[in-house]
């Protein structure tokens, strides 16, 4: 029998505790006691530590003595940390860099190593070691930061005195800003195609948005929005919104605008959302239109939510004849959640009660709590590029309608939040046919047989490309897959320009489950896959007929766009 070591103990104790919900320091003490265990590995390590630090202080002694020399530890390409040229030429500097460089691969790479640690507390441990890795980075603060120092010397201090401000300013209000939060005023700046909200009920607003060509398809689109954020991310700026392009193509188009939920709404169900929400509207878009069905666009949960709807008309005979959507699109759209990407390193058994019991208290989750969570995926881009370039360079926030919508949260119900973390993340259920029952009926993928179109996002750090291609195979109709470059939302949000900034692979993947046997025939394209999409739409919209009026005497116009719930906070 093993004998039990103090440090064992403690992560066996930790595990699950109140006093470390997210596994943090239990995690990272089952990392520690296994190398601990292993002094043979560990001294290897550490052999080879020596020597790469011989070879790092060679080099420093080289460029000392003024002999060219090339980098002992290489920084990644993609680093924007030390990409300013004297993090190389400087001897100082580039000590510092390559030090600290060696000293986090050293410490991911052996974590990832471990043996006799599963792979969910190795990625813990590396997640949170990362964090901290990431926040000691020399490029951080102010006397390790050659460009901070520069800054501050021509500028005569200004800088300096600018950055203070700026460190005043969040401390005030509690956060690390990204943009200013007048930069942008929905309805005004963002959100501005002309249109009518013509369906409202408890939890959502239905905006049907007004032609700007003489004619347009007979089939309308719905968009679905995640309700984890507002709407208007589909409709930013003219110049990036979504809406505004598939209007000009000659698309009728409907948007969900979600009620941002208060301690009201805790008994709200993910049920209510699919069949008091989402079923709603696109009755009322077919009502409006006079068709028998319409094209619906799930982003995100919203694809999610979509498929569940899908599926949930499926299981019935008589609700499959009387479905009201012909074909659909996902855009990254989870329904495997075996491996959720980074997110997963949040959710656990502890860290789900945890999340539980502080929703029962206050009816929902905060959406400032979600906001920061997605913030520590990426914490270089999301954190320390701000606190950088706002404290240390004394600079403005840049005014971005990206970032102003990704800073205007929106809050999740307890009882929806807590069924969608248990049942879908945790338990994995949706994938699994006849295994989840929404309204009392047991979903299976399978059954949904209308064509779909399926995007995902190369960088995607929240809904992984991988993991949304796996749709394709759960599903029983025709799948074109499209696999864009850049991440989440710039992966979607992703209008054409000339020239062309991004690039994507597309490619019929009708019942494959395989992504990277689909990726190794697909050739990529340069451009806007929004062009082969309206395209796709176009085959399938029916013909070119007069516009449909803004609402109808079932449905009447209730209020300009963006309408009411938007606005709420």
């Amino acid at each position: 029998m093993n004998a039990r070591t103090p440090v064992d103990q403690t992560a066996s104790l930790l595990s699950g505790s109140p006093l470390d919900p997210f596994d943090i320091i239990g995690s990272c003490l089952a990392v520690q006691q296994a190398w601990l265990l292993q002094p043979e590995r560990m001294a290897t390590i550490i052999q080879s530590l020596m020597l790469d630090i011989s070879r790092v202080h060679e080099r420093f002694v080289r460029t000392r003595l003024g002999c060219s020399s090339e980098p002992a530890v290489a920084t990644i390409p993609y680093d924007e940390r030390f990409q300013d040229p004297v993090w190389i030429h400087q001897p100082g500097f580039s000590y510092l860099k390559e030090i600290y460089l060696l000293y986090s691969r050293l410490l991911e790479d052996a974590i990832h190593t471990t043996w006799n640690v599963g792979p969910g507390r190795r990625r813990r441990a590396a997640f949170w070691t990362r964090q901290w890795l990431d926040a000691i980075a020399p490029t951080n603060y102010f006397w390790s930061n050659p460009e901070a120092l520069q800054r501050s010397i021509v500028s005569r201090g200004l800088s300096v005195l600018q950055g203070l401000q700026n460190w005043l300013r969040d401390v005030a209000v509690g956060d690390i800003r990204m943009v200013e939060p007048d930069a942008f005023a929905v309805g005004h700046s963002l959100a501005t195609t002309p249109g009518q909200v013509v369906l409202r009920n408890d939890l959502v607003e239905l905006i049907q948005y007004a032609p700007t060509t003489q004619q347009v398809h007979t089939v309308p689109i719905v968009l679905i929005a995640p309700w984890v954020n507002k709407y208007y991310i589909l409709d930013l700026s003219p110049r990036n919104s979504l809406v505004r392009y598939l209007i000009d193509q000659g698309f009728t188009v409907f948007v969900t605008s979600w009620r941002n939920p208060g301690p009201e709404a805790q008994g709200v169900t993910l049920a209510d959302y699919l069949l008091d929400g989402i079923r709603p509207v696109l009755i009322a878009a077919r009502a409006i239109c006079g068709v028998p069905q319409v094209h619906a666009t799930g982003y995100c949960l919203g694809g999610t939510a979509l498929a569940m709807l899908l599926a949930w008309f499926g299981a019935d005979p008589t609700d499959r004849a009387a479905n009201p959507v012909a074909h659909w699109t996902t855009f990254t759209t989870l329904v495997d959640f075996n491996d959720p990407g980074e997110i997963g390193v949040f959710l656990n058994e502890s860290s789900f009660d945890f999340l539980r019991r502080r929703m029962a208290t206050t009816g929902y989750l905060d959406g400032a709590t979600m906001a920061w969570a997605f913030r520590l995926l990426r914490p270089n881009n999301l954190i320390w590029h701000y606190v950088v370039h706002s404290y240390l360079y004394g600079e403005d926030l840049p005014p971005s309608d990206v970032l102003f919508w990704n800073c205007d949260n929106t809050r999740m119900p307890a009882a929806m939040h807590e069924f969608y973390l248990r049942e879908l993340y945790l338990n994995n259920r949706l994938i699994q046919p006849g295994t989840l029952e929404i309204g009392g009926r047991r979903l299976d993928l399978g059954t949904i047989t209308q064509p779909l179109y399926a995007v995902g996002a190369e960088q995607d750090h929240i809904a992984p490309w991988r993991q949304t291609f796996r749709l394709c195979g759960a599903v029983g109709g025709s799948v074109r897959y499209v696999l864009a470059t850049s991440g989440h939302i710039l992966g979607i949000i992703n209008p054409p320009v000339d020239p062309p900034k991004r690039r994507f692979w597309l490619g019929d993947a009708t019942g494959q489950f395989d992504p990277d046997t689909w990726l190794e025939t697909i050739p990529k394209v340069p451009g806007s896959w929004w062009e082969d999409w309206s395209r796709w739409l176009s085959e399938r919209c029916g013909p070119f007929v007069s516009p449909p009026s803004l609402g109808n005497a079932q449905y009447p116009p209730l209020q300009a766009a963006p309408g009411q719930y938007v606005l709420e906070s």
